[in-house]
C-alpha cells in the first residue's frame, strides 16, 4: 500500500497543477470547508434544509454552497477526486467558464429539486423529519452530473475490463449502488441518493437541450437520448414516456424542439435537417482521439532519447583528439641515426631515413 502513495500523490500534483483556476478554487474550497466543519456544524449552515429553503426561511445561498460541503475524509476524497477528473476530461473539451457554468446549473438544480421532492414527501406523511432533519450537501449531486457528461463524452471507454463495464454505464451502476446502500442501512437517510439523482438529471437536462456550442445548442444524438440510461429491456418504454413528456414540455414551452443540421460539402451550400446523429457527437470523439494520441506520442518521445547530430559531432572531435597525441608519440619515437635536418621534419613527413652518396674528394 506504502509504495502507490507516491504515485498517487504524484499524479494528483500533476492534475492540480495541470488545472484552470476553477478547478484549483472548487477544489481549495472544498478542503477549506472541510476543516472547518470540525469546529462548525457546517451542513446545517450551508447545506440544502428542506425546510429552511422555502419561505419564510427562505435560505436561498445553501443551494450554491451544499455541493462544497463535506464532513468526512471519504467525501472530501470523492469531492475532490470528482472535481479533478472533471478538469481532466471536460474542461479542455469545453473551458473553464463552461466547466463552471456547468457546475452551478447541476447543484443548483439538484438542491432545488431535492427540498422540492422532500417537501412533497412532507406533504403526503407530514413527518417534520423530512423538513428538519435532512441535510442535502457534498459530492453526489455533481457527480452525477459529471457522469452524465462523460456517457456524452467518452461513453465506449472500457472502465472494467472483467466484467467488461463500459463508462456508458457508469450513471446506473452508481444509482444501483446508492440505492443498495440506502437498502442496507448504510446511509443514514436518502439524501445522497435524492441529490445524486436529481444532478444527474439536471446535468442531462442541460447537455441535451441547453450547452451552447459552435454547432447551436444541446445535443440530440440518439446515444445520448433518456432511454439509453436503461437496460435494453426496457428501454422502447422508456423511451415512448420520455417522447411524451418531451412534446408536452415543448407544447408549454419549456423545451423546444431541436433540428439537427448537417453541411454537405458541396460548391453550393446544402444543410440538410435529419434527426439522426449530431455531427458534434463525432468532433467531441475526434477531439478526444487526437488529445489521446498526442499524449502517447509525447510519452514515446520522453522514453526514447535520439542523439542529435550535434552530439555525434562532438563524439567525432573527441576521438580525433584522443589520437592525435599516438601520432606525435610515435614520430618521437623515430631513430635519431639521422642528420639534423631528419630530427626537425614535421609530423606529416614520412620517417624513411634516406642515404646520399658522399661527395666524391677531388
Amino acid at each position: 500500500m506504502n509504495r502507490y502513495l507516491p504515485v498517487a500523490r504524484q499524479h494528483f500534483l500533476g492534475a492540480l497543477t495541470n488545472t484552470s483556476v476553477v478547478v484549483k478554487s472548487i477544489s481549495a474550497i472544498v478542503l477549506l470547508l472541510y476543516l472547518l466543519s470540525w469546529a462548525v456544524d457546517t451542513p446545517y449552515a450551508l447545506g440544502v434544509t428542506p425546510g429552511y429553503l422555502f419561505p419564510p426561511n427562505f435560505w436561498i445561498w445553501t443551494l450554491v454552497t451544499h455541493a462544497v460541503v463535506e464532513q468526512h475524509v471519504w467525501g472530501l476524497v470523492t469531492n475532490v477526486g470528482t472535481v479533478m477528473a472533471c478538469g481532466r476530461l471536460l474542461e479542455p473539451l469545453w473551458g473553464a467558464l463552461e466547466l463552471l457554468i456547468f457546475f452551478a446549473v447541476v447543484n443548483i438544480s439538484a438542491g432545488l429539486l431535492a427540498g422540492l421532492c422532500y417537501l412533497l414527501t412532507y406533504v403526503a406523511t407530514f413527518d417534520l423529519d423530512y423538513l428538519f432533519a435532512v441535510r442535502v450537501h457534498g459530492a453526489p449531486a455533481f457527480l452525477g452530473g459529471v457522469l452524465v457528461a462523460l456517457k456524452q463524452t467518452m461513453g465506449d471507454t472500457t472502465v472494467l475490463r472483467v466484467p467488461q463495464v463500459r463508462l456508458k454505464a457508469s450513471p446506473a451502476l452508481v444509482l444501483l449502488c446508492l440505492a443498495l446502500l440506502r437498502l442496507s442501512g448504510l446511509l443514514e437517510n436518502a439524501a445522497p441518493l435524492a441529490a445524486y439523482s436529481f444532478g444527474a438529471l439536471a446535468g442531462w437536462v442541460y447537455l441535451r437541450f441547453y450547452q451552447r456550442h459552435s454547432r447551436g445548442r444541446g445535443d440530440m444524438s440518439d446515444h445520448f437520448a433518456f432511454a439509453s440510461f436503461f437496460p435494453e429491456a426496457v428501454q422502447p418504454v422508456v423511451g415512448l414516456l420520455a417522447g411524451l413528456v418531451h412534446a408536452a414540455l415543448v407544447k408549454i414551452k419549456v423545451c423546444r424542439k431541436m433540428v439537427k443540421r448537417y453541411d454537405v460539402g458541396a460548391p453550393s451550400s446544402i444543410t440538410i435537417s435529419l434527426p439522426g446523429a449530431d455531427p458534434q457527437d463525432t468532433e467531441r470523439r475526434r477531439q478526444l482521439a487526437l488529445k489521446a494520441l498526442n499524449e502517447r506520442l509525447k510519452k514515446v518521445e520522453d522514453q526514447s532519447a535520439w542523439p542529435s547530430m550535434d552530439d555525434e559531432e562532438d563524439d567525432d572531435e573527441d576521438e580525433v583528439q584522443a589520437d592525435t597525441p599516438l601520432l606525435s608519440g610515435h614520430e618521437r619515437t623515430s631513430p635519431a641515426g639521422g642528420s639534423n635536418g631528419s630530427q626537425n621534419t614535421t609530423g606529416q613527413e614520412s620517417s624513411i631515413i634516406s642515404f646520399e652518396d658522399a661527395p666524391s674528394s677531388s
